[in-house]
């Protein structure tokens, strides 16, 4: 009674494996999905009040939950049924390309880390790196926008260092969601923007069944009062100027406005300019005739190789921050508003008619957008040696200029930003950045732009360029 049992080798693994995987299944899922959701949830309860638009059901559901909202989504399967017979596969595998896409898109929100953990990370990022300030926002509008509205900030696109400050602005209202490029797509950097509420888009994809699924969610999320934020340039600009826009993401959205329906989806303008763009030189470059595509290796080594040398200046005790970063909150264009007063249904319009009036509205938006962008000392000063560039300027001249050069932005009711509401001062910043990058060069108290620079300043002075047609 008492010999011991003997069992094969191999099926001790395999018992040794099932309880390995109970215990897996059954104590450490439920605990790490309870230490991710629980302090979600508290967040939630917390900010319910604060927020200005609170956080929405749909953000607060499962990401598998909206994967399968996607694929049994009724235009989905029919993309899927047409993929299916244009490509002569079978629809199961139509089905798990979908599938796969939704993977692709589909965000993880996770207040936790958007309002603890994201939220200061991005303070600390752009109180370290610029002087933040907000210049001009349309109080009165923005309070009249209804709470249950779904509201998107429609920003101009200068730098990555815009998802950073816009989010970190605007986290007192909302928590957006944007649409990231493919560049992100890195693991763990793409779980972490997952979890901030962001979603992957694969720009100017040719593929119609990734574009459906691309659309049906951005429609879905703006149905359901998803608070977003969207660069209609579609990219950085190359040369500082403002870019044509790309009116896709915006097109996918008003397919989820019915001007009957329960929500007012609201534009809100949102400008953005700095004294120093991080990736200004780099986009030069990209922008020239010969540039070719830079690698994910070499803008790693890049941004390290940045970030080493800023690093070396602090250790000298001879870094400086870099100068102002100023965002606008312009007016908000609200859909309801604007259909009506056009004697347009978006629902209803199909071919050609909706191209134009998605262009008119996407024009609209960018001359909305255009025309809070923030005027801030550099930009300013470049524009003045640009138009001067074989000129030599003492300081008093300087002035002078800039002086004129304000009277005629605040003629085209320009957003003209002076710190400390001092001219002197703000010309001061806008000289000594110039300077400190060897831009201008200085002999005696008379000024001169470098001629190799030219291109540089030339960037600058493009981003108030439209306040001066």
């Amino acid at each position: 009674m008492s010999d011991g049992v003997a069992i094969p080798a191999w099926l001790l693994v395999v018992m040794a494996a099932l309880a390995v995987w109970a215990l897996y299944e059954h104590v450490v899922v439920p605990a790490l999905r309870f230490l991710v959701t629980h302090p979600a949830n508290q967040v939630i309860d917390e900010l319910g009040e604060r927020l200005r638009i609170g956080i929405r059901p749909f953000q607060r559901t499962k990401r598998q939950a909206l994967i399968h909202s996607l694929l049994a989504d009724r235009r989905v399967q029919a993309a899927a049924e047409k993929y299916s017979r244009d490509e002569g596969v079978t629809l199961p595998a139509a089905l798990r390309r979908v599938e796969r896409y939704a993977r692709e898109i589909v965000p993880a929100f996770n207040a936790y880390l958007y309002f603890r953990i994201g939220y200061w990370i991005g303070r600390w990022i752009a109180r370290s790196l610029y002087r933040v300030r907000i210049g001009y926002v349309d109080s009165e509008g923005i309070a009249k926008v209804g709470s249950d509205a779904t509201v998107v900030f429609v920003m101009n696109h200068r730098s990555n260092m815009d998802y950073v400050l816009a989010a970190y602005l605007a986290a007192d209202q909302a928590a957006l969601s944007y649409a990231v490029g493919e560049w992100a797509r890195i693991w763990p950097l793409s779980a972490l923007i997952r979890a901030m509420g962001a979603y992957f888009v694969r720009r100017n994809s040719k593929d119609e069944l990734y574009r459906r699924v691309l659309e049906r969610y951005i429609a879905m999320a703006t149905e359901a009062g998803v608070p977003q934020a969207v660069f209609p340039e579609g990219g950085l600009t190359r040369d500082g100027l403002m870019r044509e826009p790309k009116l896709g993401v915006i097109d996918y959205m008003m397919r989820g406005f019915r001007i009957e329906g329960e929500r007012d989806l609201v534009f809100v303008p949102l400008g953005i300019n700095y004294d120093r763009v991080l990736e200004d030189r780099s986009l030069l470059i990209a922008a020239g005739p010969d540039a070719q595509r830079v690698g994910r290796v070499k803008t790693l080594w890049n941004t390290l190789a940045f970030a080493a040398h800023n690093l070396r200046l602090m250790l000298k005790s001879e870094w400086r921050r870099f100068g102002y970063a100023c965002v606008n909150f312009g007016s908000p264009v609200s859909m309801r508003a604007y259909c009506g007063s056009r004697g347009v249904d978006f629902q209803r319009l199909s071919g050609e008619e909706r191209k134009r009036e998605t262009a008119a509205l996407g024009e609209h938006l960018m001359r909305s957008v255009g025309q809070v962008v923030p005027v801030v000392p550099v930009p300013l000063m470049a524009t003045v040696f640009v138009r001067n560039p074989e000129r030599r300027l003492a300081a008093l001249e300087l002035k002078s200029e800039v002086e004129r050069l304000i009277e005629r932005l605040e003629r085209s009711a320009a957003r003209v930003y002076v710190p400390r509401r001092d001219l002197d001062y703000a010309l001061d910043v806008g000289l000594r950045m110039l300077l400190m990058r060897r831009l201008v060069d200085e002999n005696e108290g008379v000024y001169l732009a470098r001629e190799k620079e030219l291109p540089l300043l030339r960037y600058y002075a493009n981003s108030i360029a439209h306040l001066l047609d």
